[in-house]
């Protein structure tokens, strides 16, 4: 839009730190998590995940909004987001799925946004202090006042936030990845599995491909109790991802403890892969600022994935119980934990985003690895 015609947005910092740009999306206030994300596509995957729930998102890609939003390429049913940055934004999008622009979308879901700044100073800023609360707003331009706000406001180390994104009731998902985007030739036609997929945030991207290797999808509340789950007879038990501090999650990991004594497959993607972690014994840290983006390297023994990351904590290595947990892939970026396997049990987890198809498909070969660990443990069943 035309400056000119542009409503004035400011973004403060809780170290103080200030920004002036212009208002997108929608007009108010709002506080979160301030972090950055390294993609250049996927920007409408990015604001509906629910990982994201309580964080304002840099987008380092210098223009947002290029091709604008549609109903297919949404992570979950509206923006997760509490905000959004950017240093230009396009208001006449340019691709043939295009129903709304960008921002008309935050603005129908009452997500404000601000642009016109130094994205490239905002990300160096965290990079070298860490990922902080902040605040936008086109209402309150005083930066003493805004500031204020920011600083009251709760740090995501210690915040529960998988209560505000779990679905309420237990549902079941059919859906399978779209034949025009379908890229394996073994996908089945019909379920051969039953998954009991615990919803700490899911994406749904994540369901379908479930749904293509062949699994019945039951997707049930996070504070689901054991008994229940295994009520449901599933083959496989499947972790999603999530918000927040996860060693806060402490259902999630109570609950997953005890399905572990039932020796079921499970497979646990991102907060999964740490609510799993604790269950086994480890314990979980906040990174300095994250990883999210779509070209985190992670591997282990020669072999390396380009992975799609967001998250900000990471188990701790030291922490993970070596007589029963292996690591099987570490970041290579920083060396973190990228996954972890039991050393017993079909049981695995993975931190980084294998349905997001950034390599593009590197590690599609994971959904393949659980519905592997389910046929054993049926054949194994039927030969007792």
């Amino acid at each position: 839009m035309p400056v000119v015609d542009a409503i004035p947005a400011l973004l403060v910092l809780e170290d103080g730190t200030s920004y002036r740009g212009w208002s997108f999306g929608a007009t108010g206030t709002t506080i979160g998590e301030v972090v950055f994300n390294t993609g250049m596509t996927g920007y409408q995957e990015v604001l509906t995940d629910p990982s994201y729930c309580g964080q304002i998102v840099i987008f380092t890609y210098p223009e947002l909004g290029n091709t604008g939003v549609n109903p297919e390429d949404e992570e979950s049913e509206r923006p997760q987001v509490k905000g959004a940055i950017a240093r230009n934004i396009c208001t006449r999008p340019s691709n043939w799925r295009t129903t709304q622009t960008l921002s008309d979308y935050l603005r129908q879901h009452e997500i404000p946004g601000i642009y016109g700044i130094d994205t490239r100073s905002l990300t160096r800023k965290l990079r070298s202090h860490g990922a902080m609360n902040g605040g936008i707003s086109t209402t309150i331009l005083d930066e003493a006042e805004l500031l204020e706000l920011v600083q009251a406001a709760p740090s995501m180390s210690g915040l529960n936030l998988v209560g505000e994104v779990t679905t309420p009731t237990v549902y079941e998902w059919f859906h399978p990845t779209e034949p025009n985007w379908e890229f394996n030739t073994n996908k089945r036609t019909e379920p051969e599995f039953t998954v009991v997929a615990i919803d700490f945030g899911v994406k749904r991207n994540i369901l379908r491909r479930l749904a293509s290797h062949g699994c019945r999808v039951i997707v049930v509340p996070a504070d689901t109790k054991p008994e229940e789950i295994l009520a449901l007879n599933p083959d496989g038990i499947f972790l999603s991802n999530g918000p927040g501090d996860p060693a806060t999650v402490t259902k999630g990991i109570e609950t997953t403890k005890a399905l572990l004594l039932a020796e079921k497959p499970m497979f646990g993607i991102c907060m999964g892969h740490q609510i799993l972690g604790h269950a086994l014994g480890a314990e979980t840290f906040k990174l300095k600022f994250g990883h999210r983006g779509l070209n985190q390297p992670a591997g282990l023994q020669q072999k390396i994935e380009i992975t799609s990351q967001n998250h900000g904590f990471a188990i701790d290595a030291e922490s993970i119980p070596a007589s029963i947990v292996e690591i099987s892939h570490l970041n290579l970026n920083d060396r973190t934990v990228a996954g972890v396997r039991h050393k017993s049990l079909p049981v695995f987890s993975v931190q980084y985003h294998p349905e997001a198809s950034p390599g593009p498909h590197d590690a599609d070969y994971l959904f393949e690895q659980f519905v592997q660990a389910m046929r054993t443990e049926r054949q194994s069943g039927q030969r007792e």
